[in-house]
């Protein structure tokens, strides 16, 4: 148990930067939705640079990981069924000013209403994991 203290340190000071830069706040997410503050697409805007980054870099120098496996990321085609999923995703984004990510940090900050957005978040992946195989893909 010991040795997992690191990832829960590491959670704690996560969840700190996103309280601490306001991307749990709601009013932050609804201005985003609204389209009147650029502080929430300049956050996103920063990761997708830094990803896309950070994937070119790894795939141009075959970067491997700290076990010496070599990182395979594969090439993906597009599905329709992605942008339908983004949208619903969006939506309920919009809906209950909270997304996977900083739900955990929007509790944590005693934001308890919260927990029926993780609640419903929960039960949305348990009905996709048993209508997984009926759904085209």
């Amino acid at each position: 148990m010991m040795r997992n203290i690191k990832y829960l340190i590491i959670g704690m000071l996560f969840g700190i930067v996103l309280v601490k830069s306001e991307v749990v706040s709601w009013f932050r997410i609804q201005e985003m939705f609204r389209l009147q503050s650029f502080h929430m697409y300049g956050i996103i805007g920063s990761a997708i640079v830094v990803g896309l980054i950070s994937v070119l870099l790894i795939r141009r120098f075959q970067v491997k990981t700290i076990s010496g496996e070599a990182i395979v990321i594969p090439v993906k085609k597009f599905h329709w069924g992605n942008v339908y999923g983004g949208l619903i995703f969006g939506l309920g984004w919009a809906i209950t000013g909270a997304c996977p990510g900083p739900l955990f940090a929007q509790i944590g900050s005693g934001f308890a209403v919260i927990i029926v957005t993780l609640l419903s978040a929960i039960t949305g992946t348990w009905v996709y994991g048993l209508l997984r195989d009926k759904l085209p893909h």
